[in-house]
C-alpha cells in the first residue's frame, strides 16, 4: 500500500539505465515539491499566483510604455481599457496571494486548540544556470580550463535547486545555510568590485506581494536565502505542541531565532528592492517575531498555575500579559504607521488587534483573580 507523503520526503534520484544518456546523482536534496501536504500544496499555488502576477505585470508596463508612445486617440482608449483590466486582474491575484498569507492554520499543531501563531511563507525564486557564466569568468580571469570545473559547479546548481524546496526542520535549516556559505565564497572569488564579467540574474519574488524583483549582486541572494531561513524557523516555531513545556520552549527557540535572522538582515543589507526586505517590514518582523516568543513564555508561566490563586503568582502572570499585550501593540503601529500596511495580509492585521485585546483583557483578569481570592493585607511586593 503506498503511504502518504509528508514535509520530509526527498526527491528520488533517478537511476541510469542502457537506454538511457548518463545522468549525474544530484547529491543535494529538498523536499519533494510534488508531495501531497498542505503546505506543499500552499507553497506550490504561491509559484503559480507569483508568475501569473509577473505576467500581468509586464502586460501592465507593455500597455502603458504604448499609451505613452502613441498619439492616435482611438490606441489611447482602447489602452486605457486594457490597463483598467490588467489593474483589476492585479488585484485580484494579490487578494489571493495575500488569503495564502492567511492561511495560518496549515502551520499550527491541529491537535490542540491554541491562539495561532503567524508564520512567513517562503520566497520563490527561478531556476539559475550558473556554470557558463563562472565557466567563462574562470577561463578570462583565472586563466584555467572552465570544463575542469564542471562537477564543482554542477554541485552548486544542485544546492541552490534543493534550497527553493526545503523540508519543514532542521534539515532544511541547514540545507538554506550550506547554500549561504557557499555564496559568501562565491561572492568572494566571482563578485568582487570591478569584475564585470560574470553577471547573473537573481530574480525572486516579494513574500508578501507577489512581484518579482531581480539584481546582480549576490547580496540579494544571500539577504532572499537569509529571509526563508528566518520564514522556516517561522514555520518549525508555529507548528510546535503548546500545551507542553518542551513544546513551548522548542517554539520560543525558533521564533527568537527567526527574529535574529530578521535583524541580521535589516542591519547588514540595505537598498532592498523588495518590500518584505525593506527596512520597516523587517523591523515589524522582529517585534512580530519577540512577541510570538513573549507569548510563548506566558503560556508557559500559566502551564505552571495549576488553578493557584497566590497573589504573587497572579500579578506576575498579569504583568506578563500587559508586556505580550505591549508588544502586539507595537507591531501593529509599525505596520500600520509605515508602508509595511500596504502588503501585510489584512488577516495579520486582524489577529493581531484580536492578540492585543485578549492579552490587555488576560492582564485584567489575572490581577482580579489574585486580588478577589487574597484576604490578607496587601505586601510592599504586591504593591
Amino acid at each position: 500500500m503506498p503511504t502518504e507523503a509528508n514535509d520530509t520526503d526527498i526527491v528520488n534520484v533517478k537511476q541510469t539505465t542502457a537506454a538511457d544518456p548518463e545522468f549525474r546523482p544530484r547529491n543535494y536534496l529538498g523536499s519533494d515539491p510534488r508531495a501531497a501536504t498542505c503546505r506543499g500544496k500552499l507553497q506550490s499555488k504561491r509559484s503559480k499566483l507569483n508568475m501569473e502576477i509577473n505576467k500581468e505585470l509586464r502586460l501592465r508596463s507593455g500597455a502603458e510604455n504604448l499609451y505613452s508612445a502613441t498619439t492616435d486617440a482611438k490606441t489611447k482608449e482602447n489602452v486605457s481599457l486594457e490597463l483598467r483590466f490588467v489593474n483589476s486582474s492585479l488585484q485580484l491575484l494579490k487578494e489571493q496571494l495575500a488569503e495564502l498569507n492567511s492561511s495560518v492554520e496549515l502551520y499550527q499543531d491541529r491537535e490542540k486548540v491554541v491562539m495561532p501563531m503567524i508564520p512567513l511563507g517562503l520566497k520563490e525564486t527561478k531556476e539559475l544556470e550558473l556554470r557558463d557564466k563562472l565557466k567563462q569568468f574562470i577561463e578570462i580571469h583565472y586563466h584555467e580550463d572552465g570544463e575542469e570545473y564542471d562537477e564543482p559547479l554542477a554541485e552548486l546548481m544542485d544546492l541552490r535547486q534543493a534550497m527553493r524546496t526545503p523540508t519543514r526542520d532542521s534539515h532544511g535549516i541547514s540545507l538554506l545555510f550550506q547554500y549561504y556559505n557557499h555564496l559568501h565564497f562565491v561572492e568572494r572569488r566571482f563578485f568582487t568590485q570591478g569584475r564585470n564579467i560574470c553577471r547573473l540574474y537573481f530574480e525572486w519574488y516579494d513574500s508578501l506581494t507577489g512581484v518579482p524583483c531581480i539584481q546582480t549582486t549576490v547580496a540579494f541572494e544571500k539577504a532572499s536565502v537569509l529571509f526563508n531561513i528566518g520564514s522556516l524557523y517561522t514555520q518549525i516555531g508555529a507548528r510546535y505542541d503548546r500545551t507542553t513545556e518542551d513544546g513551548l520552549d522548542s517554539a520560543v527557540d525558533n521564533f527568537l531565532r527567526a527574529a535574529g535572522t530578521f535583524e541580521f538582515i535589516k542591519e547588514n543589507f540595505s537598498h532592498a528592492p523588495s518590500s518584505d526586505l525593506g527596512t520597516d517590514c523587517l523591523r515589524m518582523l522582529v517585534q512580530l517575531m519577540l512577541g510570538q516568543a513573549r507569548e510563548c513564555l506566558f503560556e508557559k508561566s500559566v502551564l505552571g498555575l495549576d488553578d493557584g490563586n497566590d497573589l504573587d503568582h497572579c500579578l506576575e502572570l498579569g504583568q506578563e500579559a500587559a508586556h505580550v499585550s505591549d508588544t502586539y501593540d507595537e507591531v501593529l503601529r509599525t505596520a500600520v504607521d509605515t508602508i509595511v500596511k500596504d502588503c501585510m495580509p489584512c488577516s495579520w492585521l486582524c489577529l493581531l488587534q484580536v492578540k492585543r485585546e485578549h492579552y490587555r483583557a488576560l492582564a485584567d483578569y489575572y490581577v482580579a483573580k489574585g486580588l478577589s481570592n487574597h484576604h490578607a493585607e496587601l505586601t510592599e511586593s504586591s504593591l
